[in-house]
Parts: structure tokens; C-alpha cells; sequence
């Protein structure tokens, strides 16, 4: 499976480096057929986090619950040395790390082993011509809605608007998702549990973000 985003940019600080080196094989998914409740025996639910970024929602969700397990997959390495730093910081004992394309990674969870699923701000691949690069498609909805428990919940937010009608276009025709809006300001605002980050506070999109919330049904 072939991820379109950038793996590395900049040089990653010595610190991070360190980490990479020390603390990401503790935490990496291990291979082949992954069983959460062997990851976390203790954790009362899992959640993933699906693109996270430098890892400051994940940290942040992680250090308000920690009787959860949250699983976070990001490819990009500068990403994964940041998310490293917080978890160091934040003495995080419930976050699991996968870093590389998550779609390889969905394709080795069981059935309805989620809680929760994060995806905040993907790539927008804003040309027509590159849309087929978009993380949400028609497959991806179908994985998750294999993967998400009865009442489970998954959350997209995104400010380029064009991505957010795609988002709603697919999630709306999986028979498995429920959008949860019920008045503007549900999609307009953000959630009561969401954590701001510095990439979303760039406003780089085209309009103001936009939260999704489904639920699985």
C-alpha cells in the first residue's frame, strides 16, 4: 500500500531522534494479527487516531483517559518524533504507535474492536485529479464500519469544504454510519472533548473547520 504523503521533511531534532531510536520500538504495533486487548489488557476501550499528526491530540486525549488504549498511525516520521516527545513528556503509558500507511494496518485488527476513531485534518488533496489520494473512500468507511463497534464513534474534521461534502458524501452512503448532527452548530463548532492543535490553529484550508461525528449503528 502506497501513502502519497510526505515520510520526512525536516531533519528530526536530536531529542526526537533519541526517541525514535529508544522509545518508538516499545510502543510500535507489533506485526502480523494485531489483538488490542493483548496491547492493553487493563484498558476498558481502544481508540485510534488516524493520522495524528505531531501527536498533540492523541497525547492530550490520552493523558484525559487514561483507562483507554489509543492506537495512533502516522507515516510521517517528523510526526511520529513529535508524538514521541508529548508521549515522553506526558509519561503516557496507554498510546501504541504505527507508523507507516494505516489501511495496512486496519486490514490486521479484528472485528469490532474499536471505540473510537480519530481522523483530523488528513491531506486534503484539494486537485480534482488527485482525489483518488484522499484517506476517506468508499473502502476506507467500509473497514471502519467492520472495525468500529455497535455505538462506536468516529470523528472527522476538516477546513478545506470540499473535502468536508466528499467526507459526507461517502460516510452518508455506508449504511453502517449515523451522521449525529442535529442543528448547525454541531458541525460548526467544535466538540466539547476536542483538542486544538497548532496545525489546525494555521487555518491553511478554505474555510473554518468542520466537525463530523458518526456513530456506528
Amino acid at each position: 500500500m502506497r501513502s502519497f504523503g510526505r515520510i520526512k521533511s525536516r531533519p528530526i531534532k536530536p531529542r526526537q531522534a533519541a526517541l525514535m531510536d529508544t522509545l518508538l520500538p516499545r510502543l510500535r504495533v507489533p506485526q502480523g494479527a494485531v489483538d488490542p486487548a493483548a496491547l492493553a489488557p487493563e484498558a476498558k476501550e481502544v481508540w485510534l487516531e488516524i493520522g495524528f499528526g505531531g501527536g498533540e491530540h492523541m497525547a492530550a486525549q490520552a493523558k484525559a483517559h487514561p483507562d483507554v488504549m489509543i492506537i495512533g498511525a502516522e507515516p510521517f516520521q517528523n510526526g511520529v518524533a513529535s508524538a514521541l516527545r508529548h508521549i515522553d513528556e506526558g509519561r503516557l503509558d496507554n498510546v501504541r504507535l504505527y507508523d507507516g500507511d494505516v489501511r495496512e494496518l486496519l486490514s490486521r485488527l479484528p472485528n469490532a474492536c474499536l471505540s473510537r476513531v480519530f481522523i483530523l485534518f488528513p491531506d486534503p488533496w484539494p486537485k480534482a485529479r488527485h482525489h483518488k489520494r484522499r484517506l476517506i473512500q468508499a473502502e476506507l468507511a467500509g473497514d471502519l464500519a467492520r472495525l468500529l463497534r455497535p455505538g462506536g464513534a468516529l470523528r472527522f474534521a476538516s477546513d478545506w469544504a470540499d473535502y468536508v461534502d466528499w467526507t459526507l458524501a461517502i460516510l452518508r452512503a455506508e449504511p453502517a454510519f449515523a451522521w449525529t448532527a442535529e442543528a448547525a452548530d454541531d458541525w460548526r463548532l467544535p466538540p466539547a472533548d476536542h483538542v486544538t492543535t497548532r496545525y489546525e490553529e494555521k487555518q491553511l484550508g478554505d474555510c473554518r473547520p468542520v466537525f463530523l461525528d458518526f456513530r456506528r449503528v
